[in-house]
């Protein structure tokens, strides 16, 4: 089973680390793409309209000056730099060996920059979301579309797909058909809504549970009996879609 984790906008600056390498970053057949988001990025970043274009505001005046040097920025192993709920709960560094190994082959993380990453690609912090319109390129999902679902069906190997993007980053590449998505509802007082800290925390602590006890499914019913065996209560909601309702 392969499982699309979004990445985070928030990122740890790795403090020692080689420089960035796209060449070697899994998913090859993403490199062209990577070395020109990459050029239009470092670019921008050297431009009075680089807060504009990339929404960020003063206080992350910092981070521009780090994607200007992205070339020459520390790396780090994918899993370690991205930060925020669904990862501080997914706990890569508390994991036992044999889940982190589990996840070096499962696992897979989004990304505006670099499309997909394994956790152990090597890469630097950066700051560009999947909805940037970058000058002269257009927009990120311009870029993606034509090459992403390619490698996913590449990464996936026939294998069932969770994906757990969020919708910018789905719309960068359609996972391959079968996939099954899922969302996290919490119900109060009968009623049933998406809360954003609920859902990114119930996705960390789900992928964390999925990887320690080794799960494997072929299909989205497989999959939801093996969430209910670990103490959920999850919903068919079409063939490809799983609801997780927290009460």
């Amino acid at each position: 089973m392969l499982i699309v984790l979004p990445p985070s906008e928030g990122k740890t600056r790795p403090q020692a680390g080689p420089p960035l390498d796209l060449a070697a970053l899994s998913s090859p057949r993403l490199t062209r793409t990577r070395e020109q988001l990459l050029n239009a990025l470092v670019r921008l970043s050297t431009t009075k309209r680089a807060a504009e274009v990339l929404g960020l505001g003063p206080q992350q005046a910092d981070d521009i000056v780090r994607n200007a040097r992205l070339r020459e920025e520390p790396t780090a192993p994918a899993i370690e730099v991205y930060t925020g709920v669904l990862y501080g709960e997914l706990d890569w560094s508390g994991l036992d060996e044999d889940a982190r190994e589990r996840g070096r082959s499962s696992l897979a993380i989004a990304s505006a920059l670099f499309g997909l990453v394994r956790p152990h690609d090597l890469i630097p912090a950066y700051r560009m979301s999947g909805s940037v319109t970058l000058p002269r390129l257009g927009t990120v999902a311009s870029r993606w579309k034509p090459v992403l679902p390619a490698a996913l069906v590449d990464l996936a190997d026939g294998e069932l797909v969770l994906d757990l993007r969020s919708g910018t980053y789905v719309a960068l590449g359609q996972a391959p058909a079968g996939s099954v998505t899922m969302r996290v509802l919490t119900e109060k007082d009968g009623k049933r809504s998406i809360v954003s800290h609920s859902n990114k925390a119930t996705k960390g602590r789900i992928v964390r549970r999925l990887l320690t006890e080794g799960v494997e499914a072929k299909d989205a019913e497989s999959l939801a009996d093996a969430l209910r065996d670990l103490g959920w209560t999850v919903e068919a909601s079409g063939p490809a879609r799983l609801d997780v309702v927290l009460r």
